[in-house]
């Protein structure tokens, strides 16, 4: 799996990864690429707009002129330098002197910079939150109020950049004579002038279409959640396939208006969630899992853990995902990529097959061996030997069970279902075969004895003969190695499989090369 990018912390995870029905995705650096890249704007003044979102940012420029930071910051600060303004000369005439910093309830950020005898604070964030903070608005015949009709213009700017899938900051500004002595949001987060917006574009991963496919191939749902606005959520899961329908998308704030019990029952009509905070994804994880579901999160901040950790299996981002999120996940995507958690429920299911290939393996030889001795000893003749035994313990039996926990998936092991978790693993007729296939190499082995005995001495007795029991080793020998080729897959022909398990073929290679005449000879 580590090949694949997913690196398991518990051993647990792999099983549990093949019975996942629920996938919660993050989308930022999960479903997209997290590079992001200003394509448009709304306002009058440009060069504020840019200059206000660079210093209202804590991403910087780097000695190459790249800039360092969070994504969405750097590509606020890459937009001013395109418009010819680098951040250090920035800082250098807007020195900070203040801020309020940025958090997910509020989703607003604000700083306050010293320039030419006066103070002027920058205040970015969310258009519709952002909105409800300012009175005034920067136009083209300057400072006015803001109006109803001026708001609807907004927010008309804004639900057309995010239809197009961009991800839309709005910034404002305040001026002061003096610097303000309490810089605490409530303080300085209203009154504000309406500056404009940017639309900045994450271009979606390009593997990703074909894993949710894939998901949905493989009876597993996925499911997003974004703290972006609405219509930039839809509009990316229309592009995946993740949404049919836009009502089947919901804000984060309407999930406060019900009840556990209430979202619990509605669940299953969501598959977007916008504007989430931390504690909204530990309720649709658990109301996920109140209806049974086995569901996997993703996440990276701090504040991701509780709804990781409830999750049945927590996924930690290994670029962006903080030690804490890290430590309580029971997989890290080394990526950071929706694909690979795919890819490892892929893993996880052939992992869990391979082991019930060898459990039913190695019962059912074990069951022929008990079967046919226990039939040898009620009739009081001897059908093997203990080196006779121990030899196929050793090699006939053990060999080729490690060998099948090397084989390849089945090409259609996500086109099932996932598997009931309360299934064990005798479940799917596995417990049958056992029983059938034990007792029909068992009476195998024992016709093998008497016609051994036949052969030699022309008659069909139950006593105890050497030559009987040459035949009854080499019938089981050979019985064992046709059930492990034959247990490379439950249902399908051997013939069907497209590829070889080169251990497999090792491991018998290794058996007849070890059966040396002599252990088949007349003195056993």
């Amino acid at each position: 799996m580590s090949k694949r990018n997913a690196v398991i912390r518990k051993l647990t995870a792999v099983e549990t990864l093949g019975c996942a029905q629920i996938i919660c995705s993050d989308k930022t650096g999960t479903l997209t690429q997290n590079k992001m890249t200003v394509v448009d704007h709304f306002g009058v003044d440009e060069d504020l707009l840019a200059r206000g979102m660079a210093l209202c940012s804590d991403a910087e420029l780097d000695d190459t002129g790249k800039a360092v930071g969070e994504p969405t910051e750097c590509a606020l600060v890459e937009f001013a330098l395109n418009c010819g303004m680098p951040k250090q000369e920035l800082k250098a005439d807007f020195p900070r002197v203040g801020e309020a910093p940025f958090d997910s309830g509020r989703k607003m950020m604000s700083t306050v910079h010293e320039h030419e005898g006066g103070f002027i604070q920058f205040t970015k964030g969310a258009p519709d939150v952002l909105l409800r903070s300012c009175s005034r608005m920067l136009t083209l015949n300057g400072v006015v109020d803001l109006t109803d009709e001026l708001r609807e213009k907004v927010a008309a700017a804004n639900k057309g950049m995010a239809g197009r899938a961009l991800r839309v900051l709005a910034l404002a500004s305040r001026d002061y004579d003096k610097a303000p002595e309490n810089c605490a949001p409530e303080a300085i987060e209203n009154g504000l002038t309406f500056i404009g917006m940017t639309g900045m574009i994450d271009p979606i991963r390009p593997e990703v279409k074909a894993a949710v496919d894939e998901c949905r191939s493989a009876g597993i749902r996925p499911v997003m959640i974004t703290g972006d606005q609405l219509d930039t959520a839809i509009a990316i899961a229309m592009d995946l396939g993740i949404l049919s329908d836009p009502d089947e998308a919901i804000l984060g704030a309407r999930l406060d208006d019900m009840s556990d019990e209430e979202l619990a029952s509605r669940i299953t009509e969501f598959s977007v969630y916008a504007r989430v905070q931390p504690e909204h994804k530990v309720r649709i994880v658990n109301a996920w899992k109140s209806l049974g579901k086995v569901t996997a999160m993703t996440g990276d901040g701090v504040n991701d853990a509780p709804s990781i950790k409830a999750a049945d299996i927590g996924v930690g981002m290994g670029i962006t995902g903080t030690d804490v999120t890290k430590n309580v996940a029971d997989m890290i995507l080394a990526d950071d990529n929706f694909a690979t958690i795919v890819s490892a429920v892929e893993e996880g299911r052939k992992v869990y097959a391979n082991i019930r290939k060898a459990i039913q393996f190695l019962l059912s030889s074990n069951i022929s061996e008990v079967v046919a001795i226990f039939v040898a000893t009620m009739l009081q003749f001897t059908i093997l030997l203990p080196a006779h035994i121990l030899w196929i313990n050793l090699i006939t039996d053990s060999l080729p069970a490690l060998a099948l926990g090397m084989e390849h998936g089945e090409k259609d092991s996500m086109l099932k279902k996932p598997r009931d978790s309360r299934d064990g693993v005798f479940a799917g007729g596995v417990g049958v075969d056992i029983i059938y296939q034990g007792a029909f190499v068992s009476i195998l082995v024992l016709a093998a004895y008497f016609i051994g005995h036949y052969i030699e001495w022309g008659q069909f007795e139950i006593t105890n003969s050497p030559d009987g029991m040459t035949m009854a080793f080499l019938t089981m020998s050979m019985c064992e190695i046709f059930q492990a080729f034959n247990m490379r897959s439950q249902r399908k022909s051997i013939f069907s499989l497209s590829k070889q398990n080169m251990w497999l073929w090792g491991s018998h290679s290794l058996h007849l090369h070890s059966q040396h005449p002599s252990s088949l000879s007349r003195s056993l």
